[in-house]
């Protein structure tokens, strides 16, 4: 008979130890979902490893998937053009019918290249494996490219995440909607002594350069952010965006009380408790501290562009469940059914003010601003001087 030290009872006993840790951890142990191998399925190791013909392939793969891949002209829906490469081996196609020539990303946010296809890859995979935002110093020196040419691709990849929730409702009978603003920017440093110190809560004294982040969310469901002076300037957003029957749940702030009039509204007083008999906007809540950490990986970020900002921590909201491909897929078939950027084509060359096209899409759903501003041709648009968010 072994005896209890014996190396063979030894052994049986490890193996049984580990079976039931291996048991624990695949049925009763919760493991968050970042931490998992779902949320891992792409590798930027392999994204880089893609020769021109393969990140070709792949753009007409997710552009053409109704002919699997086989293009189609953008401009007359042919589905028979040709392969016609320039001298240089760079992708082109001629249509037969229009005899108008084409390249995968004509028409789309990525209109007139100037990087390898593979780089706009690369930069997408960058883009969705950052959790808290990626600071577009830190893109340029990851793909080799200027600031001016990392900044310009991180906001074309930041309005395709935009346009997944262009016209977005949400609620409906009996559906719970949270809705809560919070205030960035207008920052005013303080004077070196005392007695020279202004009290910037005075209105006299503020920067004006503080807005107001107002975030809607649904209950276990889909976002939608707005900028806006302050809060009372979102109702009308806010009615606009929440269908009839739902249950919105704000703080005890003034701006709210004329949602009473269609919703029903229930409140919670956050001196006493933040919640309360099942009323809370802590999923709003939520957001912000993720759009505040994002805040701090660009240092700051100009108001201009904050509601591209606000838009792409909404995208990051809703995805935060699919895994890295997944939400790269998504953001290269955005970006691939967008037409040509309104507020970054042309941007450095002070054709197009940054930030109005985005201040046009949170009006209304449906609103035609956008699409009359697309019509102007860029040199009668007016500018706005950039400002370098970081």
């Amino acid at each position: 008979m072994a005896s209890v030290n014996s190396p063979v009872l030894w052994r049986k006993r490890h193996k049984g130890l580990a079976k039931g840790y291996e048991y624990a951890c695949k049925y009763l142990m919760t493991q968050h979902f970042l931490l998992s191998r779902r949320a891992r399925s792409l590798s930027l190791a392999k994204v880089f490893r893609l020769s021109n013909s393969e990140a070709e392939a792949t753009f007409r793969e997710i552009r053409w998937a109704n002919t699997q891949g086989r293009p189609v002209c953008p401009y007359c829906q042919s589905p028979d053009p040709y392969d016609c490469r320039r001298p240089n081996g760079s992708t082109r196609y001629r249509c037969r019918g229009c005899m108008k020539d084409f390249s995968v990303t004509s028409g789309t946010l990525f209109a007139s290249r100037k990087q390898p296809i593979r780089n706009y890859l690369a930069a997408i995979a960058i883009f969705c494996n950052e959790l808290k935002g990626k600071s577009m110093l830190s893109m340029s020196r990851d793909l080799g490219v200027s600031y001016k040419t990392a900044f310009v691709l991180c906001h074309k990849i930041r309005e395709a995440m935009a346009a997944s929730m262009r016209g977005r409702t949400l609620g409906g009978e009996s559906k719970v909607v949270e809705i809560d603003g919070g205030y960035f920017g207008g920052y005013c440093k303080p004077r070196n002594e005392r007695d020279h110190r202004l009290d910037r809560r005075l209105a006299r004294y503020l920067t004006g350069k503080r807005k107001c982040v107002v975030i809607i969310r649904e209950q276990k469901g889909l976002c939608v952010a707005g900028v806006f002076d302050n809060e009372g300037k979102a109702v009308r957003f806010a009615a606009s965006r929440i269908l009839k029957g739902s249950i919105i749940h704000a703080d005890e702030a003034a701006s709210w009380d004329r949602l009473h009039a269609a919703f029903r509204v229930m409140r919670i007083n956050h001196r006493k408790a933040y919640s309360l008999n099942g009323v809370s906007t802590n999923q709003a809540e939520s957001f912000f501290s993720r759009l505040r950490r994002n805040e701090a990986t660009h240092v700051h970020i100009s108001g201009p562009y904050l509601l591209r900002y606000a838009q792409e921590m909404v995208f990051r909201e809703d995805n935060r469940r699919n895994s890295n491909e997944e939400q790269y897929k998504r953001v290269i078939g955005l970006a691939l059914a967008n037409s040509p950027s309104v507020d970054f084509c042309g941007y450095w060359q002070r054709n197009d003010p940054s930030g109005l096209a985005a201040q046009d899409e949170q009006s209304v759903p449906g609103s035609v601003k956008v699409e009359a501003r697309r019509k102007l041709p860029a040199r009668v648009r007016p500018f706005r001087r950039a400002v370098v968010s970081d």
